[in-house]
């Protein structure tokens, strides 16, 4: 990743939380990451993987593509809305299977 991305990236992303009024714990809470890994992202000292990157954008209610500052437009497009039903859908059959184990 440049490391202009990742300036954009972290900068989003504490714009975004702060917006909502929520501290890194509490956005790290709700993206099942640990508080000290919140912190290294934002302090711009550990890139975001893709997978936190989408659990990031999910929460934050905006597109991953916003984040990384490739748009200026936060709303989700209705096909990333479409994959991420899908998504919550294939974790929930992936709960319920493992509970039946």
């Amino acid at each position: 990743m440049n490391s202009l991305k990742a300036v954009k990236t972290w900068k989003k992303i504490i714009s975004l939380r702060e917006r909502r009024g929520w501290t890194q714990r509490e956005l790290a809470i709700r993206v099942n990451l640990n508080v000290s890994v919140m912190n290294r992202i934002e302090s711009n000292e550990r890139p975001v993987k893709d997978s936190e990157l989408l659990n990031l954008a999910n929460v934050l209610e905006v597109s991953t593509d916003y984040i990384l500052g490739r748009t200026d437009t936060p709303a989700l497009t209705a096909q990333e809305k479409d994959e991420e039903a899908v998504r919550k859908l294939r974790n929930i059959w992936e709960i319920i299977k493992n509970e039946k184990k």
